[in-house]
């Protein structure tokens, strides 16, 4: 995987394509194994959004290099899994090598402010706890817990419209 620029490059997403596909994939081999195991790889989950009518997603790009994979749903589907009243962030990664960088921040920054645009209040997600938890790198977003779970993960919720971008301090990943 080649590596963005070092200074601080565009982070954006793309449609995965044909041709993107194995390259978006093969990011979660980047990742550690407590990582791994809090999140689906991103061929189960770009599977899964193929099945789902309430999924989107798309990959992370610090200028021209994939970096990352992010998914949301919106609405309520049992058939997925996932009982919530607007917006879940159902996946999201950044590969191991551009952890700590704020790609992680950027990205869910570049989220927040098409969500705030698109007047959408809320925006859910969870996540496991423990070695590897990206509980600690939600919580100091401004993410905070519901008090409900999604099997064994907490799930945690985000004003949107309260929400400010700061782009003078990185935010740790996870």
């Amino acid at each position: 995987m080649s590596q963005p620029s070092t200074a601080s490059p565009d982070i954006h997403f793309r449609r995965i394509t044909a041709k993107t596909m194995n390259q978006i994939c093969d990011l979660s081999e980047t990742l550690s194994s407590s990582h791994r195991k809090m999140v689906a790889d991103n061929v189960w989950s770009i599977a899964e959004a193929h099945f789902s009518s309430c999924a989107w997603m798309r990959a992370i790009y610090a200028d021209d290099t994939p970096v990352g994979f992010i998914m949301t749903h919106t609405g309520s589907d049992h058939e997925d899994g996932i009982d919530c009243p607007g917006v879940f962030l159902w996946r999201f990664m950044i590969a191991g090598p551009c952890q700590g960088k704020g790609y992680g921040r950027r990205a869910l920054e570049k989220l927040i402010q098409h969500l705030k645009a698109t007047g959408i209040p809320l925006l859910y997600t969870s996540c496991g706890q423990g070695e590897g938890s990206p509980e600690g790198f939600y919580l100091k977003l401004g993410f905070i817990p519901t008090g409900d779970h999604y099997g064994d993960e907490i799930e945690l919720v985000l004003n949107v419209h309260t929400y400010t971008i700061n782009d003078t301090q990185p935010v740790p990943e996870g």
